[in-house]
């Protein structure tokens, strides 16, 4: 029987994964159709696709893990079970890490202007070089993950027999179980990061050039620079979130009475797959009107319900 604050956090968490999986989904199927009727999908299109594909799949397994926590937690002395939960956890954070450095690294290379001989090559290469990222990502994501969750699971088999030895020995249990997880997706961000950095610059330069001109500094290439920007510094904030959330969760699972902590620390890690999803239609102009057309239809229907009602 649930008390009521797991009935609270329950209803939170799948009150998050409806929302992310209707903001996620709304962006995957809106891009498909495009595909389907143009016969031809242009770059942030599959970029976007992907990345709301790989976030519906971390937001299932973190709706899964919850409800293996509430309902099921016997099914955690299961290895195999857990090795499969973990993998696939895994898998999606990661490349939902990777999609998003994909998507930094494309508002970065086209939208901010700069001189340098390796940028204009990158540039110049734009589509090879975000395709060969995706591709390398799928690699990436999947070596990463089978040997995080292979370490992750070593660490839990063997913790009952590391309990009563020295606290060096506990304190090494810790590091490899939170801190090894968390260098895979250090490379991503920081490439993230560093596109940020780079459209600051470019919009810095940009400002300061108009203003010399004596020219309005609002002009649309500044208004598209920092839609850019709010997408990729959101994603930054949120992920370092998300990752927070998860270390105090997976933590612990190494502590008694840890269902409360877990189940909350994937609350607030649900975060980011979820309201980053909505960030992202409301900085492109295209899913942005697809979004408000949808909501003046669904409110002509139930307005049209009304209507009909004796």
């Amino acid at each position: 029987m649930l008390d009521g604050m797991e009935t609270f956090f329950l209803i939170m968490i799948t009150g998050e994964f409806i929302m992310g999986i209707l903001g996620n989904g709304f962006i995957a199927l809106v891009n498909f159709i495009d595909w389907v009727k143009k016969r031809k999908i242009y770059l942030v299109d599959l970029i976007l696709t992907s990345l709301a594909i790989s976030r519906i799949g971390l937001l299932f397994m973190m709706l899964l893990n919850i409800f293996i926590v509430i309902f099921y937690p016997e099914v955690f002395d299961c290895e195999n079970i857990v090795k499969i939960i973990d993998s696939f956890w895994a898998i999606t954070s990661q490349l939902s890490v990777w999609f998003a450095t994909c998507l930094s690294v494309f508002y970065c290379l086209k939208i901010a202007n700069f001189s340098h001989p390796l940028f204009l090559w990158l540039k110049w290469r734009m589509n090879r070089v975000i395709l060969i990222i995706l591709l390398a990502s799928l690699l990436i994501s999947v070596s990463i993950s089978l040997s995080v969750t292979e370490q992750y699971n070593e660490d839990v088999k063997n913790w009952g027999s590391r309990k009563n030895k020295r606290n060096n020995t506990r304190n090494s249990a810790y590091f490899n179980t939170l801190i090894f997880p968390s260098l895979g997706t250090l490379f991503p961000f920081t490439v993230s990061l560093i596109s940020f950095f780079l459209l600051i610059l470019s919009v810095w330069k940009h400002i300061r050039k108009m203003k010399l001109n004596a020219m309005d500094a609002r002009d649309p290439k500044t208004v598209i620079h920092f839609r850019a920007m709010k997408a990729v510094i959101s994603f930054l904030i949120l992920f370092v979130i998300y990752c927070l959330a998860c270390l105090i969760a997976i933590s612990n699972y190494f502590l008694p009475q840890r269902e409360l902590a877990v189940i909350f620390g994937v609350i607030i890690a649900s975060i980011y797959p979820s309201g980053h999803s909505f960030i992202l239609i409301w900085g492109n102009i295209k899913l942005r009107q697809r979004f408000l057309n949808s909501l003046k239809q669904i409110k002509h229907c139930l307005k049209g319900g009304i209507s009909i009602v004796p």
